[in-house]
């Protein structure tokens, strides 16, 4: 029989639990988002609190942590332009991706220090990054303030619609994509990202 551990997560602090969180949700895909500033500085971020919600309409959630108790850029863009730009992170821009994460001031550009090429988007004023090989034009449909109280939030839940899908040619097929040509990177903990390993295929029992 295996030997489990019980752990109430109201006894540990939140970097405890963060732990155990993004040790045990893996791999968990990565979004490199856009959004612009209402002074039209272009900001660059990636997240891994990301995923499918819905696909009529087609829908994406991404949970931005709070730092202090203020929304990040990414979030307060998102929630003052309501649109913002999801980009699917492959090996090809790994490294450029990774760079976005540094803690810059709202005046400076994520995509310029990390010498990403932007690209005008089709119906949305944000632009996307040309270096990605899918992106997703995306409106900000609903922000929802999440934390232990409604006083105090600790993150921003963004849920947006896709309004436009930008796909390599070479990866879509019969309106499917290719994953094992799009080499996707996804995030473990610490450090540490993963591609696609071994495919497992099951059939859906009736």
């Amino acid at each position: 029989m295996k030997s489990m551990l019980s752990i109430d997560p109201a006894q540990q602090s939140e970097r405890e639990n963060y732990k155990l969180l993004i040790g045990s949700i893996v791999p968990r895909p990565i979004a490199l988002v856009t959004t612009l500033s209402p002074e039209g500085v272009l900001n660059a971020a990636p997240f891994s609190y990301f995923n499918i919600v819905s696909s009529k309409p087609p829908l994406v959630s991404i949970a931005i942590q709070r730092r202090g108790g203020k929304p990040k850029d990414t979030a307060r863009n998102a929630m003052t332009e309501g649109a913002f730009v999801v980009h699917i992170t492959d090996t090809s821009y790994l490294e450029q991706m990774n760079q976005t994460a540094a803690n810059l001031p709202p005046e400076a550009s994520e995509v310029a220090l990390a010498e990403l090429t932007q690209v005008a988007s089709e119906a949305i004023a944000v632009p996307g990054l040309a270096e990605a090989r899918i992106r997703m034009e995306c409106v900000l449909e609903q922000a929802l303030p999440l934390g232990e109280t409604s006083e105090s939030p600790t993150t921003d839940l963004l849920l947006g619609r896709i309004v436009r899908f930008h796909i390599d040619a070479s990866l879509y097929h019969e309106g499917r994509i290719d994953i094992v040509a799009l080499d996707p990177v996804s995030r473990l903990a610490g450090s540490d990202y993963a591609r696609l390993g071994e495919v497992i295929s099951l059939p859906r029992p009736d």
